[in-house]
């Protein structure tokens, strides 16, 4: 068939005035008829549900985002109580990370673990993951494959350990933000 025969054979919109202003669509073969304000009415919801993630979603790809920032501080040296950008202690680098993604944490080791509702064993960590060791006294980011992100402590830079020997003895807890 040609592309002139099928342009006569498809349905065709008309749009007709009403009485109150609004517009009516219908299509010329019948098969739909609705107001302009039920159209876009229909748009915006079905964009809404596209739109709309579950938390649990919501919060996979904000782990994502706070993970990716938290990486490319790899090599900025650690400076005692900053918070970035170009340098970081580490209660400052994972909550400049997270503040990035859209979550708001507290400035200190302490505070962050106790503000994070939920909290999450050695065994259940997801990359985003907030690692704490010795007494809640530093925090790491777990980035997955058994590795975290970190601001080590002064004359070190930020970067990415594997997660054994010291760590694994020293762990304190884990929670995770935005969940």
């Amino acid at each position: 068939m040609t592309a002139e025969a099928m342009a006569d054979t498809a349905p065709t919109l008309q749009v007709n005035g009403t009485a109150s202003g609004s517009e009516q669509v219908q299509s010329t073969d019948g098969t739909e008829t609705r107001t302009e304000s039920e159209a876009k009415t229909k748009a915006k919801a079905k964009a809404k549900a596209k739109a709309k993630l579950s938390k649990a979603a919501l919060q996979k790809v904000r782990a994502r985002k706070a993970v990716s920032v938290a990486k490319k501080q790899v090599g900025d040296p650690y400076r005692w109580g900053a918070s970035g950008p170009g340098a970081f202690d580490c209660s400052g680098l994972v909550q400049f990370a997270w503040r990035k993604a859209g979550v708001s944490l507290p400035r200190i080791t302490h505070s962050q673990y106790r503000a994070i509702r939920k909290k999450v064993s050695w065994s259940n960590l997801r990359p985003g993951d907030l690692l704490f060791f010795s007494g809640k006294g530093h925090v790491g980011m777990y980035v997955g494959n058994g590795r975290m992100v970190h601001s080590p402590s002064s004359g070190k830079t930020v970067r990415i350990v594997k997660l054994e020997g010291y760590y694994r003895s020293s762990f304190a807890g884990a929670a995770r933000p935005g969940a």
